[in-house]
């Protein structure tokens, strides 16, 4: 079996089948080793910013540290400290009759929440639509070369294996292909699944932490166990 082969030998349909197949592949891989980058890096990047935030002494090093780095917590961070001079400078006049400075952080910190669950999931639709659907594009493949197998040895009215072998393979390497772009897919999906799970409980419980910081004044730095805890601010967690 060769791309060359199948070229001459195969059909538009089969011809087609492989070239959805090969694409699905490429796009999976593409995904895999993106989303691997993304997520060992915004690991880091968490990491880092955490320490940086809770060390700061005042609000306004706090926002200097949100500034400048591309975590998701600091997003969090920002979206949240952009809330609480919002709510002070315009809150009394016209928003607080309408809710209190602690409904409107949290507000404010759990849209920001569905935002970056959002960016944590882009990818994974696509991974899990291949994951689900390559394998029945490679069977229908499978039973197409099997069809025009037969139709073959009906035409020509022999069985040997020479005049088979090759419309067999064909039908053969297309179930294959089809498991060779899911099963990647699949272990992928439910990796990130997983990773974006712990991220966003990571995002949860400081979220939390920031809400008690900007309600209260008080500072976490002291207190960085607290990071790890359960958290009361969550959002839902399905796969769009």
């Amino acid at each position: 079996m060769s791309l060359n082969y199948l070229l001459q030998q195969g059909d538009v349909v089969l011809i087609g089948v492989f070239i959805l197949l090969i694409s699905m592949s490429v796009l999976s891989w593409y995904l895999i080793i993106h989303k691997l980058l993304q997520v060992r890096a915004l690991q880091r990047q968490n990491r880092k910013f955490t320490q940086e935030f809770w060390a700061a002494a005042d609000l306004e090093t706090a926002q200097a540290s949100a500034r400048h780095s591309i975590s998701p917590l600091a997003r969090l961070a920002a979206t949240g400290l952009a809330a609480l001079r919002h709510i002070r400078t315009h809150g009394r006049a016209r928003l607080g009759e309408a809710c209190t400075t602690d409904e409107f952080l949290l507000r404010a910190i759990r849209n920001s929440l569905s935002q970056e669950n959002a960016r944590l999931e882009s990818g994974l639709t696509v991974l899990a639509s291949i994951g689900s659907t390559a394998p029945f594009i490679g069977l229908f493949g499978t039973v197409w070369g099997i069809y025009r197998t037969l139709i073959g040895i009906s035409a020509s009215g022999s069985g040997a294996l020479d005049t088979v072998a090759g419309p067999m393979g064909e039908a053969l390497v297309a179930t294959a292909a089809g498991l060779a772009a899911a099963i990647p897919a699949v272990l992928a999906y439910n990796a990130f699944l997983r990773s974006g799970r712990k991220l966003m409980a990571e995002m949860d419980a400081f979220a939390h932490d920031l809400h008690a910081y900007l309600t209260t004044g008080a500072s976490l730095a002291a207190e960085p166990e607290r990071v790890s805890r359960p958290v009361a601010v969550t959002v839902s967690r399905g796969v769009a």
